[in-house]
């Protein structure tokens, strides 16, 4: 099983999207993109210095647009699993289908604007927070004002708020930690980031989301989400909401996912992935910078890929599991019984808490294949949903 990621902000780099603009078509795409953009993606990715990509307004939607310019060229029709860091979920919802790539560049435009706009209101940061007890760690967090804004495994806490906060916090630093100042804008995913929430949530209202065509994992909770208007909706909270990459990370070891490829520009994913899956855990990786390496990629997806069949289709759906836990039909659901699009199942219980278990067509319940207090683990089938004829 293969999964593709899309990195967030601070994995660019000057002048990496130049060697993309000998592919055919690449120029135009960016182009196209930029007018939805509102910024000159041609430049930022080619002529830009280090200092001009660091501007949140410009980075973001430069990263969506050297993410799906690259899965251009890839068979993501063969991909079982995708997910993305902070910005690059937008990247992610597109290579799922929830967004158009449209849709995703321009609201890859409105947040990067927005939330460059929501750190100038007052003086805010971000510090990496490395080693330390988590407990500590976030009981000193929270005497200081200062929220969790990003957990990316590896014992790396990012701590973000008011910079009084933070430099109280880096002179009386938790037992065993070593706190770095990171150079950004302001506190993202904190309250900080509100107008901007605000502001991308009267965009998203005019976007259709479809659902997801393949595995889409989601930050707030490392759960794979399989409603399109409930990802946009989550896509929208993450602006304020902490990046719990740790729990995708999880999530990606509990599917045993096997090959991974990290889009462009690629590497910061891949050390946090070689950093927390290790042994059996350690999937193969594939990091996409340029189009050389784009055979290297194709040849892993070739590996890797979902199992397909030319067998006719069978008139019914198998609902799965999208988290590890203990399932609990829904009481009084019997086989046989009507389902209706978007009726709940069932749940399953999770040490992080319910995740609810919902049909995404018509039909009627055929067989359960998992029973109460049964444990589950993700893409385990749980019932079979018959069609509607």
């Amino acid at each position: 099983m293969l999964a593709v990621l899309s990195p967030g902000q601070g994995a660019q780099k000057p002048g990496f999207l130049t060697p993309w603009l000998a592919l055919d078509g690449a120029e135009a795409r960016l182009r196209w993109w930029s007018a939805l953009a509102g910024v000159d993606l041609l430049h930022l990715g080619t002529q830009a210095d280090a200092e001009e990509i660091k501007d949140t307004a410009k980075t973001q939607p430069l990263l969506i647009a050297a993410a799906l310019l690259a899965a251009d060229h890839l068979p993501i029709a063969d991909v079982s699993v995708v997910a993305g860091h902070s910005v690059g979920e937008l990247g992610a919802a597109a290579l799922a289908g929830v967004l158009s790539p449209e849709s995703a560049i321009t609201l890859a435009g409105v947040r990067g604007r927005e939330m460059a706009a929501a750190c100038a209101l007052e003086p805010t940061g971000m510090a990496a927070v490395l080693g330390g007890e988590e407990a500590e760690i976030l009981a000193a967090l929270e005497k200081h004002g200062l929220y969790p804004a990003n957990r990316n495994g590896a014992g790396q806490i990012v701590a973000a708020g008011a910079k009084d906060g933070l430099e109280k916090f880096a002179a009386e630093p938790p037992a065993r930690t070593r706190i770095i100042t990171l150079q950004v804008a302001g506190a993202f995913h904190t309250p900080y980031m509100a107008p901007a929430e605000q502001a991308l949530a009267a965009v998203a209202g005019g976007i259709n989301a479809a659902h997801p065509a393949r595995m889409l994992l989601s930050n707030a909770d490392g759960v794979a989400v399989h409603d399109g208007p409930e990802m946009l909706s989550r896509l929208v909270k993450q602006v304020t909401a902490p990046v719990r990459w740790d729990l995708c990370m999880r999530s990606l070891a509990d599917l045993g996912i096997t090959a991974i490829i990290e889009l462009p520009p690629a590497g910061t994913l891949a050390g946090l992935i070689k950093r927390e899956l290790k042994g059996e855990q350690a999937p193969e990786i594939v990091t996409l910078n340029t189009p050389d390496d784009l055979a290297a990629a194709r040849d892993l997806i070739g590996r890797h890929r979902a199992a397909h069949t030319n067998e006719p289709s069978l008139h019914f759906r198998v609902v799965v599991a999208t988290v590890g836990g203990t399932f609990e039909p829904t009481a009084g659901l019997e086989e046989g019984s009507p389902i209706k699009a978007g009726e709940s199942i069932g749940r399953v219980v999770t040490r992080q808490g319910n995740v609810d278990v919902t049909a995404h067509q018509p039909g009627h319940l055929i067989e359960w294949l998992a029973h109460h207090d049964d444990p589950v683990a993700p893409g385990q089938p749980l019932a079979r949903i018959g069609e509607l004829s």
